[in-house]
This record gives structure tokens, C-alpha cells and sequence, in this order.
């Protein structure tokens, strides 16, 4: 899913205030923890992962490889953290329309 900047910021704004409900140590990105931030993702549909420092890969790679896994949309990669975005079926979060 594509985000328009406008999108994508005022998703930055929800997940600000999120704690991180996964986090990454040094087995980096495992069929487990995908399953696990995709059964997330599937039930909150924004969520914040921490990468923690005993974990070697770069952070970036990772976030691009969970996003692509779960399906989801990476919105930000900030410090050790990253968000993830994927849209319900019956979606709890609107996004914003520009006319």
C-alpha cells in the first residue's frame, strides 16, 4: 500500500504515544516473530516494534523485511524502532482524504 506524505505523517502522530508491543534480539527476524507481528498487525493494524542492541542487522533491513513478510506498510524508522502499518478488513483507522 502506497501512503501520501499527509498519510503517512498523521500515522506518525497515532503512533507516537504506542509503546512497542515486539521486540527484535540478536536471532534477528525469525518465522515466529513474523507470525507473531502478523497475528499483531492483523488485530491493531498500526504497531511499533523495538530492535534491541544486542541484535547486529541494520535496522532499517529489518523493518523493510517484516514489512514485506507481514504485508504491511513501513511508515517510519526511527532510532531502534520502526511502525508498521496494515489496513482491516473492517479498518479501525482512517485515514485521512485530501480533495
Amino acid at each position: 500500500m502506497e501512503l501520501k506524505s499527509y498519510q503517512r505523517a498523521y500515522l506518525k502522530s497515532l503512533a507516537m504515544n504506542m509503546d512497542p508491543i515486539y521486540q527484535i534480539g540478536k536471532e534477528s527476524v525469525t518465522p515466529a516473530l513474523v507470525k507473531g507481528i502478523d497475528d499483531a498487525i492483523t488485530a491493531r493494524e498500526l504497531i511499533k516494534v523495538s530492535v534491541l542492541k544486542n541484535c547486529e542487522d541494520d535496522i532499517r533491513s529489518i523493518a523493510e523485511t517484516v514489512a514485506e513478510r507481514t504485508g504491511s506498510t513501513l511508515v517510519q524508522v526511527i532510532g531502534r524502532r520502526f511502525v508498521l502499518y496494515r489496513p482491516a478488513k473492517k479498518p479501525k483507522i482512517e485515514l485521512p482524504v485530501r480533495k
